[in-house]
């Protein structure tokens, strides 16, 4: 039993992760929670007045909740290696008819302090943070607002760091994971610790209470991570085709699609290490693509809606873990029941 969140009413160790850009939805979190496990709302990406309205409805539900946000962590990029990748990108952008920005690259922080200001105000249970590690100041304030605070880590450094900080707990992610990697060092690949070897290294030096994340697809990997000390498992990638996720339907199709046989971690997309389904996006412009986020990310992002709009799978970011090939359509209830059926 999760001990930390214990208090929150979670009788079921899987908790829902906060994906950023549309696949979690508030009804994801819902449902998850009523069935008896937790769910995280995805504070990227969104405005701070989004954030407070997805934050109101899921508290009308009743049931708790948690909300991750994206620390500042910036990886500034190389002026000219932005202006030369963007000039690479153009022939695709013209085919599907948008404009990519103009200008200098756009270094913002995702509203940070004003989404801060939401949470504070209007406090979650709980909180976590994934890029960067907040400011001691700023862990304090939600603590003292009631919030309980966990940092997405993963290597032994950063859960040190996390703890040193304040946080609560960690949530330990493995290279395995889809979507982008949470590492403080971005310009190098992820650790490449498999999930149950990372969550016992960070719990041995931290002493923390671990969620473990990354890959998790069936109900032996949510075994594993529980038998070598997580108090939970976190799970994204298994829960994109659920009847709750608000992942495109281009995306949707591309994780059955036989066409699509492996993940690749790659930066092609933001300009930071992120596991996708390999397409032709990620083969032609990965080694070309430099560091740089949330740069590249503002770059790219009108190209990747408008291959969503097409349906155009090969110009997509599909996020993927690498246990995408179980994935099911069922909705999130029976998702987070199947996985705990070993427990």
């Amino acid at each position: 039993m999760l001990e930390l969140l214990a208090p929150l009413g979670i009788d079921i160790p899987v908790l829902a992760a906060p994906m950023a850009g549309g696949p979690t939805t508030p009804a994801l979190v819902i449902a998850a929670a009523r069935a008896g496990g937790f769910g995280f709302l995805a504070g990227g990406y969104k405005s701070p007045q989004d954030l407070a309205s997805q934050i109101r409805d899921v508290r009308k539900s009743g049931v708790s909740f948690g909300v991750n946000l994206f620390a500042p962590h910036p990886v500034p990029v190389d002026p000219d290696a932005y202006r030369r990748y963007a000039r690479v990108l153009l022939p695709e952008a013209q085919r599907l008819g948008v404009s990519l920005p103009e200008g200098e690259p756009i270094e913002d922080d995702d509203h940070w302090r004003a989404k801060i200001d939401v949470l504070i105000e209007d406090p979650p249970p709980v909180a976590s943070f994934t890029f960067g590690i907040p400011e001691r100041q700023v862990i304090a304030r939600l603590r003292h607002a009631g919030v309980i605070v966990l940092q997405t880590v993963t290597d032994q450094d950063e859960a040190l760091a996390a703890m040193d900080a304040g946080a609560d707990g960690l949530i330990v992610q493995a290279a395995t994971a889809g979507g982008h990697s949470a590492t403080l060092s971005p310009e190098r690949p992820p650790p490449t610790a498999v999930m149950p070897e990372l969550v016992a290294t960070v719990q041995n030096a931290t002493g923390a209470p671990v969620i473990a994340a990354g890959g998790v697809a069936t109900p032996g990997d949510v075994s594993a991570a529980v038998h070598v000390g997580a108090e939970a498992v976190m799970v994204g990638t298994a829960l994109l085709l659920t009847e709750e996720s608000g992942v495109s339907a281009t995306h949707r199709a591309a994780l059955s699609d036989p066409q699509f046989t492996s993940t690749v971690v790659t930066r092609a997309f933001t300009g930071r290490p992120a596991r996708a389904l390999r397409n032709r996006f990620v083969d032609r412009y990965g080694q070309l693509a430099p560091s740089g986020y949330p740069a590249l990310h503002h770059l790219t992002s009108p190209l990747r809606r408008a291959a969503a709009r097409a349906g155009d799978p090969q110009l997509l970011h599909l996020w993927a873990g690498t246990g995408f090939r179980h994935v099911r359509e069922e909705p999130v209830a029976v998702a987070v029941e199947r996985l705990a059926g070993e427990l």
